[in-house]
């Protein structure tokens, strides 16, 4: 089968790149970090007449960084050789250093060349990388440390009522208030709902490990960063003495497929956590997903669940991705083509090409950076 007349031979036009302040609607924090805004970066691909969107939630110096270097990269390669021009960004910052603001920058633009490829071939992204499954399971995510107990509550309760049936908060700023909260949290969700927790590497491993048999009289089945996601002799530690049933997940932090793979060896995880607006894109999120295959470890994308529905479709040992509550958020003030949950599942929008998402531009322009 050949490719449709008017993609051969489509080069890279221009790359459009701007940025996003958005302010949150709380106070945000876990158990190491606190913020009041997120970042959005944003990127616009063209080629043969069509043009894709990709982002990535990221420090405005990313966008300085696609402008400077890696516009010129990608700008007259062929549209449809996606992992050529994504090689060509890798080696284009060998010198700066691949993790942080190189990765997430690198994709913001692979993602919004997959998005073009996919619309020059008229299809979902899904349907071009092939999936495995219809729908993707998803777990709210948000009751973050900062808030009170009745909007923990509130957030995490009506989630259930929704009918997500797995939702996870934030736990590790005060550590002596953690099982509290948990138990507030159960209170909220009822009996059934599953419940994950997230230390963002609070704890240290003597702690971890006695907050796991607590959270487990509670029904939590996720016990998500016990310690620091370096600390992979202690991952492994909580991970062999956890409470039955109890799944130790880790790995958002990953920038490279060297991570994921140390992580992996080291027997580290339960679950691993790979982010696509981090591990250098779409591209750099399916080599994370083939490498938990090959280790026989279930996947879950960090973050961002708009960007991560269509490849997740195609990840056979999938794990309940997360649905971020500060991203879902600004997802629906700026993009055209969020999907709405069903039964705690996502399902892709067969009848947009590429990812499905337009930024709506007039609305992101007050947040402009």
């Amino acid at each position: 089968m050949t490719a449709p007349t008017r993609t051969r031979g489509a080069s890279i036009e221009k790359l459009e790149v701007a940025a996003y302040k958005v302010p949150t609607d709380y106070p945000e924090s876990d158990g190491t970090y606190a913020w009041k805004a997120t970042t959005l970066v944003t990127t616009h691909v063209t080629a043969g007449g069509r043009t894709g969107f990709g982002y990535s939630y990221a420090d405005t110096a990313t966008a300085t960084l696609i402008r400077d270097l890696l516009a010129s990269v990608a700008t007259g390669r062929d549209a449809l050789d996606v992992p050529g021009a994504w090689l060509a960004m890798v080696e284009a910052i060998r010198n700066l250093g691949r993790p942080g603001i190189s990765s997430m920058a690198i994709a913001a633009v692979d993602t919004a060349l997959w998005d073009l490829k996919a619309k020059l071939l008229d299809l979902p992204l899904c349907l071009l990388l092939g999936r495995v499954r219809e729908e993707v399971p998803i777990y709210g995510s948000g009751g973050f440390t900062s808030y009170p107990i009745e909007r923990l509550q509130e957030q995490l309760g009506g989630w259930a009522r929704q009918g997500i049936s797995r939702v996870k908060m934030k736990i590790g700023t005060h550590p002596e208030d953690d099982v509290a909260r948990v138990r507030a949290a159960r209170e909220a969700i009822g009996p059934e709902t599953k419940l994950y927790v997230d230390a963002n590497g609070a704890y240290t491993r003597v702690q971890a490990l006695a907050q796991a048999e607590r959270f487990a009289e509670l029904g939590v089945v996720w016990f998500e960063e016990p310690v620091s996601s370096d600390d992979l002799e202690g991952l492994r530690f909580i991970r062999d003495r956890a409470p039955a049933g109890m799944v130790i997940a880790a790995g958002e932090y990953g920038y490279d497929h060297w991570y994921f793979r140390r992580m992996l060896d080291a027997g580290a995880v339960d679950t691993l956590q790979a982010d696509a607006t981090r591990c250098a894109g779409f591209t750099g999120f399916l080599r994370a997903a083939t490498l938990a295959d090959a280790h026989g470890t279930p996947l879950s994308a960090h973050c961002a669940p708009e960007l991560h529905l269509h490849p997740s479709t195609t990840i056979q040992r999938l794990s309940p991705i997360e649905y971020f509550h500060d991203h879902v958020r600004i997802a629906h003030m700026l993009f055209e083509g969020v999907i709405e949950p069903q039964h705690g599942m996502l399902r892709p929008d067969l009848s947009r090409p590429g990812i499905g998402l337009e930024l709506k531009r007039a609305d992101a322009a007050r947040y402009a950076v």
